[in-house]
């Protein structure tokens, strides 16, 4: 059975990712920062542990003897700027003396490009109170890109716009360009997750995924 560990499992889309890993017939790793909190992902089959994804060494233990990452983790105590650009360096240090080859991580629509050519975060209809946490997390994707052919072989994957999590599961989803009109369920979003981790198929690059039939 292969191992992944899903980094950021607490949260909303790590906690689908987790399911849908699991689901799947993965031996899932879920790292959080307080597990006391998290007990139900023991319950699910996951097994719990507490970690750092900003420290190499921590992403290099826990990781240890698992054949994929995903990176969904976000610390709102930490600023965003600091935050993501860390944590990308920690994993393709940490993942790297793992031994772990392949790191899907979770990014943002703002960065996909629309029609045009152009990113989203570039346009005029892109909210300008949210373009400092968007241009946090490029920076963070700027740290992948600049590893060039090193390990681990990793992919952003995003949505194409927002998410709706109160929204019934479809089961499928559909890669996009910026789509600020679509929302994914966080289940349909990790169906594309693990779907790169079972059979890759796009490498050092960003994607993004909206709902099918949409």
């Amino acid at each position: 059975m292969s191992g992944v560990i899903v980094f950021g499992a607490g949260g909303r889309i790590g906690r689908a990712a987790v399911d849908e890993a699991l689901r799947r017939g993965y031996d899932v790793t879920a790292v959080v920062r307080n597990p006391d909190r998290h007990g139900d992902l023991r319950v699910a089959g996951a097994r719990l542990r507490g970690g750092d994804v900003t420290d190499p060494g921590s992403v290099a233990h826990l990781a240890a003897g698992h054949d994929a990452a995903i990176h969904a983790a976000y610390d709102a105590g930490s600023p965003p700027d600091v935050f993501f650009p860390a944590a990308a360096r920690a994993l393709v240090k940490g993942l790297a003396q793992a031994g772990v080859g392949r790191l899907v991580a979770v990014g943002l629509s703002a960065l996909l490009e629309t029609p045009d050519g152009t990113r989203l975060l570039d346009t005029p209809v892109f909210p300008a109170h949210h373009r400092s946490f968007a241009l946090a997390h490029a920076a963070g994707a700027a740290v992948l890109h600049d590893t060039s052919a090193a390990p681990p072989d990793w992919l952003i994957v995003s949505p194409a716009g927002d998410f709706a999590p109160d929204s019934p599961r479809s089961g499928g989803y559909r890669l996009s360009l910026a789509d600020p009109t679509t929302s994914l369920t966080p289940e349909d979003f990790a169906l594309a997750l693990l779907d790169e981790i079972d059979t890759p198929s796009r490498h050092r690059v960003q994607i993004g995924v909206a709902p099918q039939g949409n």
